[in-house]
């Protein structure tokens, strides 16, 4: 007699409603023994201030600049900016083949803490709460500019995220048109919108909310929880209880209340496998032009590679490369590791 299809044991595939795409969810791989790639565990112990780094306050930066002695957090133009602001507008090939625009824009640098030898999950609820007013102010003073469509602030956590510094920092990149992934998700909210008249993510956080399965955490203004169609092994979405389209629109308490779930869920992150836990963050919000968004729901996506250990890294290749992403550990599966994970930092027991 065949078996009853169990998601938590069998193949099968889930969609992501904020993009449209699919993945596919393999759980039974979880039982088959790891010889592939490990990664280095080495946590060498950093001093509170580095002579040689370019990001820490009085220090000279690669591009020759001196910063100020900051004493909370600092955010200055990237001397080596991805994007200008006065490239030329102009199509340089346009063609059934090549095609190809102009891009202009911003990037800075935001240094999250004076302090080298910190990272947000070791900051202090205070001091992430400056953090979380500086992103604020960044995408509102970028999203004023006529030029500008579109601000990301992320953050890459990590040697093996492509950080290039250890100092607590993280970037903020605007464009004049909106980019890819921030583009999916505008498509599919507003198809989401026109279809129901609800914001797309008001209403799964409350079908979260009442299955409880993938809630990590949850405070009086915030969600973090493991998404339903997660790719990477422990990714997370923070997303707002009420309505809210940018980062400037969050009150005083909504603030507060984010800066205490950042604390907690990236503790949690690092207690899982006792170590500073690498990731990509990024803060999606509503295009900065004049058009219609309501249908946007402000949110945050923390995507970290480690799978097993703190040696074991998820990798995106062949399949996932060519056909499809695909995961291992089902996100119920992440998120009870994640609840399981204390909230007492492992370097302070």
């Amino acid at each position: 007699m065949t078996s009853l299809f169990d998601p938590a044991q069998h193949p099968h595939r889930r969609r992501n409603p904020l993009t449209g795409e699919w993945i596919l969810v393999s759980p039974h791989r979880m039982l088959r023994p790891w010889q592939g790639q490990t990664e280095s565990e080495l946590r060498p112990s950093l001093p509170r201030y580095e002579p040689d780094c370019y990001l820490c306050p009085g220090n000279e930066r690669a591009g020759g600049l001196t910063n100020p002695v900051y004493d909370h957090t600092f955010v200055f133009t990237n001397d080596f900016a991805a994007l200008q602001t006065d490239t030329p507008d102009g199509e340089t090939r346009s063609s059934r083949f090549f095609h190809s625009q102009a891009e202009n824009g911003v990037c800075r640098v935001i240094c999250f803490s004076p302090r080298h030898d910190l990272t947000l999950a070791r900051m202090g609820r205070p001091a992430i709460r400056r953090v979380v007013d500086l992103w604020a102010e960044q995408a509102a003073e970028l999203g004023l500019d006529p030029n500008i469509g579109y601000v990301q602030l992320f953050e890459n956590r990590g040697a093996i995220m492509g950080s290039s510094n250890p100092h607590p920092h993280g970037q903020v990149w605007a464009t004049r048109r909106l980019p890819t992934e921030p583009a999916k998700e505008d498509r599919e909210q507003r198809v989401y919108f026109k279809r129901y008249g609800a914001s797309m993510l008001l209403d799964y956080v409350e079908v979260e909310l009442s299955e409880r399965t993938r809630i990590v955490l949850a405070n009086e203004s915030w969600v973090a929880l493991v998404p339903f169609w997660a790719v990477w092994p422990f990714e997370t979405l923070v997303l707002p209880r009420r309505h809210v389209t940018q980062l400037a629109d969050l009150t005083p308490l909504e603030r507060d209340a984010l800066a205490d779930m950042l604390k907690r869920l990236l503790t949690r992150y690092d207690n899982l496998f006792a170590t500073s836990f690498p990731y990509s963050m990024g803060w999606h919000a509503a295009p900065t032009d004049e058009g219609d968004h309501l249908h946007w729901q402000l949110h945050a996506h923390f995507y970290p590679p480690l799978l097993r250990s703190a040696t074991v890294k998820k990798f995106m290749v062949g399949y996932e490369m060519l056909a499809a992403p695909q995961r291992d550990l089902t996100a119920e599966q992440a998120a009870d590791q994640l609840r399981l994970a204390s909230e007492v930092h492992f370097e302070d027991v």
